[in-house]
């Protein structure tokens, strides 16, 4: 192939890995549409993946600024040249697109395009996206009467080698993008069996303590006539249930609440929990933070899960009087434990017996973020749970 040197094998082999290294859809797409258009030298790239309803779901572009893709307004239909390549599922290469009878409909605000190459991003038989570039930039130096396609715009068209070389990436693309909708629809999973499990602590948890309210309230009722001293008892007893049964609340809320995440950073949100969960349980729960940078998003909700699990296997079933949660910085990465001083166990015989007690959820989580699990645990001596990711 003859693309010049962004287009030797080094070039070729950093945007795939680019592309395999995220695990968020929308990073994967703006990964596909920066790789194309650096290895191709365009001008502009986007990326679209076409929804149900004649539109598209995720419009991606590259080269063009906020400013523009706010002037240009909502998202594209699927007409005209967009749509061959989503309908047909046939690559297109033309040398003009503003001459393609199937030009028009582009808002007033649009770049001018020129030369342009689209191919589809295929799963098997599905047509599951479809990659754009337009203009393509003439090499440095280059007179333009010796263009293959000489404009005034300075673009000299797409080659087949060209169109090869996006064939390619496009293969990869549709690797990368269904892994990651595999692993968004296995995180959905997953937010709604942690759910499906809050909703068990909280019947389990809360309904004791309101049962037990009821149950004081009435004694209370029945004594406050003939014995007015022990119902004041009673009352002060229906206080303490009720400010334990909001604070079991408190926690499954706090659970519930991803986006906290999002708007407060690792470090804050664990704090946040773990101040909750210190004044919910019997047994103190501490946290300690150690220059922590930001870590990729998947890396710190991996973290923030692993340490929920760990937490709530803890104070359900240790029977400790203390659990420690630090988080420490460790080269780019960081490492989180959850060490408590319950009556610990054998990894070997609970493995055995079936019962992980989250440890087969929570390695996965460590594996899918390039991270590492391990438990340490004996019958009578706590129990730390610790994982390590790499950072981003």
């Amino acid at each position: 192939m003859s693309h010049g040197p962004r287009s030797g094998l080094a070039a070729v082999s950093s945007a795939l890995l680019a592309m395999s290294r995220h695990l968020e859809v929308r990073d994967v797409l703006k990964t596909i549409v920066a790789s194309a258009r650096e290895l191709l030298d365009a001008q502009y790239a986007a990326l679209g993946v076409p929804d149900d309803h004649g539109g598209f779901a995720q419009f991606v572009v590259d080269g063009v600024s906020d400013e523009q893709w706010k002037a240009i307004g909502p998202l594209p239909r699927q007409h005209g040249i967009l749509a061959a390549m989503l309908h047909e599922a046939t690559p297109e290469r033309l040398a003009d697109v503003r001459k393609d009878p199937r030009f028009g409909g582009w808002p007033s605000a649009h770049p001018d395009l020129v030369d342009f190459l689209g191919l589809p991003i295929r799963d098997g038989d599905e047509v599951i996206g479809a990659l754009f570039l337009a203009n393509k930039l003439r090499p440095e130096g280059q007179d333009p009467a010796h263009s293959p396609c000489p404009e005034p715009s300075g673009t000299c068209g797409f080659t087949p080698d060209d169109e090869e070389l996006l064939g390619i990436l496009a293969q990869h693309a549709a690797i990368a993008l269904t892994n990651a909708r595999l692993y968004e629809r296995s995180r959905e999973l997953t937010i709604a069996e942690e759910r499906s499990r809050l909703a068990h602590e909280l019947h389990d948890a809360v309904s004791q303590k309101l049962f037990s309210l009821r149950l004081t309230a009435q004694a209370a009722t029945a004594l406050v006539d003939r014995d007015p001293a022990r119902a004041k008892g009673e009352l002060h007893q229906v206080a303490t249930l009720a400010a334990e049964a909001a604070d079991e609340l408190r926690a499954a809320v706090v659970e519930l609440r991803p986006a906290a995440l999002e708007e407060d950073g690792l470090v804050a949100t664990l704090r946040t929990q773990i101040q909750v969960l210190d004044r919910a349980h019997a047994a103190r729960v501490t946290f300690v933070g150690h220059g922590v940078k930001a870590l990729p998003a998947a890396q710190e909700e991996a973290l923030l899960r692993v340490a929920q699990e760990a937490l709530h296997n803890a104070l359900r079933h240790s029977g400790a009087a203390h659990v420690e949660v630090t988080l420490e910085r460790q080269d780019s990465g960081a490492v989180l434990r959850v060490t408590d001083d319950g009556g610990g166990f054998d990894p070997r015989v609970v493995r055995r017996a079936g019962r992980h007690l989250g440890l087969v959820s929570m390695r996965d989580r460590a594996g899918g973020t390039g991270g590492r699990l391990t438990v340490h645990s004996a019958p009578g001596e706590g129990t730390t749970i610790e994982m390590e990711v790499p950072g981003g």
